[in-house]
């Protein structure tokens, strides 16, 4: 049997119009060709479970103010710490004091023996091992020692000249108390720790002739980060440390900087350092210079030139007179059988050298000279890129170098 439903479809009536001819729909354009629309251009392909490569601008910006605000904070805390400890050591009398007897304990001996030992454990202990190697890069003799290897055998490390100094923020750290005893009664000890007074250092209590060394923080690392993670501590402790290591250098040594460029060769600070910095750097040793040897016979170009070519620095001398490598260059045909005399511009004698300190710094000596040196007049100046510098040291000459080489230098 069948059923009469009505029948769905999707044809549209419009009754009251007159009927048109079915037309079919146009057919869609066809695909351009390569050659019609150029090159394609692959399209990425969309992966909608793919939900990491999305992110909320907003939230983005939220986690980053975020992130930002914490490092702020952090920074702005250890500042503070060190601007009070600046402030400590600057009206602080039992601050004052203790520094000026830990540097005259560690300088006590010179140089020459005598050493800084460090014991600390713990991130106290990481302080002290970068310490080491600060005062050693400053020519103070310095080493690291573990408290638990110190009572195993290290003690052995401790010299008769030597000078302790604990690292212990709390001024109790059994590791250290348990070494104390076990150091000899002549040796100066020094504690650097939070404490400000005597009393209240446990070091200080079982060793009364201690020097201490106050390292304080404004507030517990608890109260500034919610954790007691050593931060605002341990950069109070280095920055004291270094200020300590700068000032028993400068006691030891009357020139910082060449020590601290002897022990540094490596790296980018031993290749600044190792730069030309003074005149002295760039003179040629007057006894690094040959002579002509036959002062009772007059030179000719040609013996000048060879005279100049066989010597490593370029440079000769006739008697007191000397010429430059720059002048030699200058030489032709000509002048090689002509004797050097009658050469112009060729030997310049030593009253017509001008006289530069070996000390001065060459970026000072070429600003003096680079004004002259590019002038067109130099009637006027006295001076050119071919003159001769002498360097003088303890009021002697040792050394000579060309006026043109500051020209063009550069640091």
């Amino acid at each position: 049997m069948v059923e009469h439903h009505p029948v769905h479809n999707s044809e549209v009536y419009l009754l009251g119009l007159t009927p048109r001819p079915t037309v079919p729909p146009p057919s869609p354009p066809s695909p351009s060709t390569p050659r019609e629309a150029g090159p394609s251009i692959a399209i990425d392909e969309l992966c909608l479970d793919d939900v990491d490569g999305f992110e909320d601008p907003v939230e983005a910006s939220s986690l980053t103010n975020q992130r930002i605000t914490g490092a702020i904070h952090v920074l702005t805390t250890e500042a503070t710490a060190l601007r009070n400890l600046t402030l400590l050591y600057k009206t602080d009398a039992t601050a004052t004091q203790g520094f000026d007897a830990a540097v005259e304990a560690i300088t006590r001996h010179g140089s020459e023996r005598g050493k800084l030992v460090i014991i600390g454990v713990g991130k106290s202990g990481h302080i002290g091992k970068k310490l080491v190697a600060t005062f050693n890069s400053l020519g103070v003799p310095a080493t690291f020692l573990h408290p638990t290897e110190a009572l195993h055998g290290d003690l052995g490390k401790i010299g008769r000249y030597d000078t302790v100094l604990f690292i212990t923020f709390s001024g109790k750290t059994p590791e250290l108390l348990a070494v104390l005893p076990h150091l000899d009664v002549t040796l100066p000890v020094i504690v650097l720790t939070s404490h400000t007074q005597r009393d209240g250092c446990e070091i200080i209590r079982q060793r009364p002739d201690t020097i201490l060394l106050p390292a304080p923080i404004h507030e517990s690392e608890t109260v500034s980060f919610g954790v007691s993670a050593p931060t605002t501590s341990t950069t109070v402790a280095l920055a004291l440390g270094d200020a300590l290591a700068v000032v028993a250098s400068q006691e030891l040594h009357s020139t910082v900087t060449s020590v601290f460029a002897k022990n540094h060769p490596g790296g980018a600070i031993g290749q600044a350092f190792s730069k030309p910095r003074q005149i002295r750097d760039l003179a040629v040793p007057l006894s690094e210079i040959p002579t002509w040897p036959k002062l009772d016979n007059e030179a000719y170009g040609a013996d000048i030139l060879k005279l100049g070519y066989d010597s490593q620095s370029g440079w000769a001398r006739v008697g007191d007179a000397i010429v430059s490598p720059r002048r030699l260059k200058q030489l032709d045909i000509a002048h090689m059988t002509s004797r050097i005399s009658s050469i112009p511009d060729l030997v310049v004698e030593r009253g017509e050298w001008i006289s530069i300190r070996a000390d001065t710094r060459i970026s000072q000596a070429a600003e003096w000279f680079r004004e002259p040196l590019m002038s067109t007049d130099y009637g006027e100046t006295g001076c050119n890129p071919d003159s001769i510098l002498a360097v003088i040291e303890n009021e002697e000459i040792i050394g000579v170098l060309e006026a043109g080489e500051l020209l063009d230098w550069q640091e």
